[in-house]
């Protein structure tokens, strides 16, 4: 068992983490808060924009609408934009999105790279020796739309440029404080129809119609500009969602953490308190049995 000074040393350490954790889930509280609204406030043009996208992927002759809308004869590459965090002592929420996003794409026959955003998902990526094209880190809570646009150019290029074939989304969605699931999303081509489950349309609430948009003064300029705006779009308001995620899943584990270091202590100082009433029971007994040793040795002399 270990002595008094070492449960007390024990207990002052763990002290200390307990006012780390518990002032990393305040900040985290803050934090999550500030990219709920920022989702929350991008959400509706998000939705509208991708619901003209869908629309416009279902027109007639939609594929010489625009060459983000056309998909390709051959699928040989495929660009993956893992959306991850910065930072750890989130629980297993940097750990899930890439094994979720490789578990995902490791039959596939087209050659993945990937686009990391966030330096955990890059780290494991790399560990894995996966191909990693870009990586976008120490991205602000709620940034936005002209901080993040390198990364919807990035992969509007390469798809434009003919480097890549298809483009998914693999990011972590909000849905609650306690509640947040992996989506990968094929973002390039647009497709209405996907034949895994895992791979979801985004929002499409709208029913299904065959009605035909006409475009003033000229629809090639029109859709050039909007198509790869709201292209770009889908990948900032996923970066905002699985911020969101992030900190909400840090608060999480900074609270259980927080949680279990106060029953540890709680341990410790039982078992400290116990030591020290087994010490002081110790010390008298050496007392005791010190007084009767010496009042024997005096009754001795006397009767000698």
């Amino acid at each position: 068992m270990a002595s008094a000074r070492e449960m007390r040393l024990r207990i002052r350490s763990v002290k200390s983490i307990a006012q780390v954790t518990s002032a990393l889930e305040t900040v985290s509280a803050a934090k999550v808060r500030r990219a709920i609204a920022a989702v929350n406030a991008t959400r509706p043009y998000a939705e509208k924009s991708w619901k003209l996208l869908v629309h416009l992927a279902r027109q007639p002759g939609h594929t010489s609408l625009h060459p983000l809308l056309a998909g390709r004869s051959e699928v040989k590459k495929i660009l993956v934009v893992l959306i991850s965090g910065d930072r750890g002592l989130a629980g297993a929420f940097n750990a899930n999105i890439v094994k979720d996003t490789l578990d995902h794409f490791r039959n596939f026959p087209a050659q993945v790279s990937y686009i990391a955003v966030g330096r955990k998902g890059r780290d494991m990526l790399l560990r894995r020796r996966r191909e990693v094209i870009a990586e976008f880190s120490d991205i602000p809570i709620a940034p936005s739309f002209a901080s993040l646009s390198a990364v919807g150019h990035l992969v509007v290029d390469e798809y434009l440029q003919g480097r890549v074939d298809e483009v998914y989304l693999a990011y972590t969605d909000f849905h609650s404080m306690v509640k947040q699931d992996t989506v990968i999303r094929k973002l390039v081509p647009l497709d209405v129809q996907y034949a895994d489950d895992r791979v979801v349309a985004y929002n499409v609430t709208h029913h299904k119609t065959t009605s035909v948009f006409d475009f003033e003064p000229d629809d090639s300029q029109i859709l050039s500009g909007i198509i790869a705006r709201f292209t770009e779009l889908q990948v900032y308001q996923a970066i905002l969602t699985s911020q969101a995620s992030e900190q909400a899943a840090r608060m999480v584990s900074m609270r259980n953490a927080t949680d279990n270091a106060r029953e540890l202590i709680s341990s410790l100082q039982m078992d400290y308190n116990k030591a020290r009433q087994q010490a002081i029971t110790n010390d008298m007994l050496d007392i005791t049995g010190g007084a009767e040793a010496m009042a024997a040795m005096t009754k001795t002399k006397e009767t000698a």
